[in-house]
């Protein structure tokens, strides 16, 4: 049938094509060239353009308003959620970040430098639409519609969340390991967040307040001092 091929393909481009593109971007010399807002824009558009035919592939498979895809919009107990696993994220990865500033960790990978905001137009983007931009279609993308998928195929919630955690790992390759088994883990707590509340929002809400933190407080401190990082970014 034409919506469960549509399933397949899809979901083959999340578990197999978006690793590789990855994977391809880590080791393009040229992308270190491009100026940091042509690196966010960059982001944008392809996820954006992801998402887009994910509501498509959902349309086609479930007939389904899209409204319903999201979950209720319910506050209370959600956004409480939302905002502990934002905390305890964020304090992770300032553990992380002064691991790496003491050297008792690996640093990150070239491209994670890039992508951290110097400028106050930086910022502005990395708050306004970076950061906003993943929270939205990286969880409409792997917990929304690769968790989903992957209960039907798998009838299990714990498998399929652990099959879209990794997948979600996969997806940063860029980063490096260290930076695959962090998203894996973070993608194992949204995961969890959405199976009990019920909905993406909190999740998504959740997703914004990490990065945003990652983006223009934890990012810029780790890299305060590291002459050897600034030195690639002139």
């Amino acid at each position: 049938m034409p919506s469960t091929l549509a399933a397949i393909v899809f979901t083959l481009v999340l578990v197999a094509g978006v690793p590789a593109l990855s994977y391809s971007t880590a080791r393009n010399t040229e992308i270190r060239n491009l100026p940091r807002l042509g690196l966010y824009l960059s982001a944008v558009v392809s996820q954006w353009l992801l998402t887009v035919v994910a509501l498509g592939v959902v349309y086609v498979i479930a007939r389904q308003d899209f409204a319903q895809c999201f979950g209720p919009t319910r506050a209370g107990p959600a956004v409480e959620w939302a905002v502990g696993a934002a905390a305890a994220s964020i304090l992770a990865l300032g553990m992380v970040a002064l691991g790496e500033k003491r050297g008792w960790l690996p640093r990150e990978t070239e491209l994670v430098y890039l992508l951290i905001p110097q400028s106050p137009r930086e910022k502005v983007w990395a708050v306004v639409i970076l950061a906003p931009t993943a929270g939205f279609c990286e969880e409409f993308l792997f917990r929304g519609y690769l968790l989903a998928q992957m209960h039907t195929w798998l009838h299990s919630l714990v498998w399929a969340a652990v099959a879209s955690s990794v997948a979600f790992g996969l997806a940063h390759f860029y980063q490096g390991w260290s930076g695959m088994s962090r998203a894996a883990l973070l993608g194992m707590l949204l995961a969890y967040i959405v199976i009990r509340c019920g909905s993406l929002y909190p999740a998504m809400l959740a997703h914004w307040m990490i990065d945003t933190a990652a983006l223009v407080w934890l990012g810029p401190w780790m890299m305060d001092g590291n002459d050897s990082a600034e030195g690639r970014l002139e």
